[in-house]
């Protein structure tokens, strides 16, 4: 009924109580496939589900190389995906390049957080519809 006022932004409430941006976040990711990550002592394995929309699409690529230590899967809306994946590899190499290291994975989830938070706060876009799975080898 008032759909249409209420569900241009993350933090308009309608007059039910319902956040409808974050109701279609919730929708997206159902409609999303599966991914699965598996760890053993001294290797990691990303696996997803690649389901075309229709017989005329392809498959989208849902796994993405951030780093040479870093992998990700996401179960999500793939245009979301490629943006956080094209946002996380500078943030690795610029790391890698400053401080001769390897980005630890719980920096860049917290690089990753702060832009998803920022994004909303300052109203500029709306929730990126995925879940994301991050798995990280760590050399020694």
């Amino acid at each position: 009924m008032f759909r249409n006022q209420y569900d241009t932004d993350v933090t308009t409430w309608s007059p039910t109580g319902r956040l409808f941006q974050v109701e279609y976040a919730m929708e997206a990711v159902k409609q999303g496939s599966a991914a699965i990550g598996l760890r053993s002592r001294s290797h990691v394995v990303l696996a997803c589900v690649n389901k075309a929309q229709s017989e005329l699409s392809s498959h989208q690529k849902k796994i993405f190389k951030v780093d040479d230590h870093i992998g990700v899967a996401i179960a999500g809306l793939t245009a979301d995906g490629r943006v956080l994946s094209r946002y996380m590899r500078p943030e690795a190499i610029n790391h890698s390049f400053t401080y001769q290291s390897p980005l630890p994975v719980g920096r860049l989830v917290v690089h990753l957080a702060d832009k998803a938070q920022l994004s909303h706060y300052f109203s500029l876009m709306l929730f990126y519809n995925l879940p994301i799975l991050m798995c990280y080898i760590h050399f020694t």
